[in-house]
C-alpha cells in the first residue's frame, strides 16, 4: 500500500548544477512492540519487536536530477509503497505491524550514488546527508486503531474513494 499521509520535504543549499539522488527509508525507533489501548486511547508497549527486516530504499524516480530541480519543487514521495510482507520481491519498504518507525530523508550527490539500490544500504561519507522529522514518527497498522482516523483516512486520501458514502 502506498504511505498516507506522504511524505513531502522542500530542500535548499544544494548546489545547482551537481546532480543528486534523493531516497528515503524507514526505520525502527526502537526493539519494542505497541498495541492500542481502546479505553485510554494510547499506544502502549506490548513486548519485544519482531525480527528486523533486511532495510530497503526508495529512490527518489526523478533521481538524479540537478540540485536547480529539486530546489525547486517539493518532493513528494507519494509512489512509496509499504508491506508487511518479508518475502516480497516488488521493491517495497517492509514493515512489521504495530512497531514505531522513523522516516529517513536522503540526499546523495551523484558520484556518491553510483552505487545506491533498493536492496543496498545507503551508502556514506561526504557527499550523503540524512535528515529525519521527530514528528514523522509514526506507529504501523493494517487495520485502523482508532475510528477517526479511519474517518479522516477515508475523507482524505485519493486512493480510498471505493470506502466513500
Amino acid at each position: 500500500r502506498r504511505m498516507f499521509p506522504a511524505m513531502r520535504v522542500k530542500i535548499s543549499g544544494l548546489d545547482p548544477h551537481q546532480q543528486y539522488y534523493i531516497a528515503m527509508d524507514i526505520v525502527p525507533v526502537d526493539n519494542k512492540r505497541y498495541r492500542y489501548v481502546y479505553h485510554s486511547s494510547k499506544w502502549m508497549v506490548a513486548g519485544n519487536a519482531d525480527s528486523p527486516v533486511p532495510p530497503r530504499v526508495y529512490i527518489h524516480p526523478d533521481s538524479p536530477a540537478s540540485g536547480e530541480t529539486w530546489m525547486r519543487q517539493v518532493i513528494s514521495f507519494d509512489k512509496l509503497k509499504l508491506t508487511n510482507n518479508e518475502l516480497d520481491d516488488q521493491g517495497h519498504i517492509i514493515l512489521h505491524s504495530m512497531h514505531k518507525y522513523q522516516p529517513r530523508v536522503h540526499v546523495i550527490r551523484k558520484d556518491c550514488g553510483d552505487d545506491l539500490s533498493p536492496v543496498k544500504p545507503i551508502p556514506s561519507g561526504d557527499g550523503v546527508k540524512a535528515f529525519s522529522f521527530p514528528e514523522t514518527v509514526f506507529t504501523t497498522v493494517t487495520a485502523y486503531q482508532n475510528q477517526q482516523i479511519t474517518r479522516l483516512k477515508i475523507d482524505r486520501n485519493p486512493f480510498a474513494k471505493g470506502f466513500r458514502d
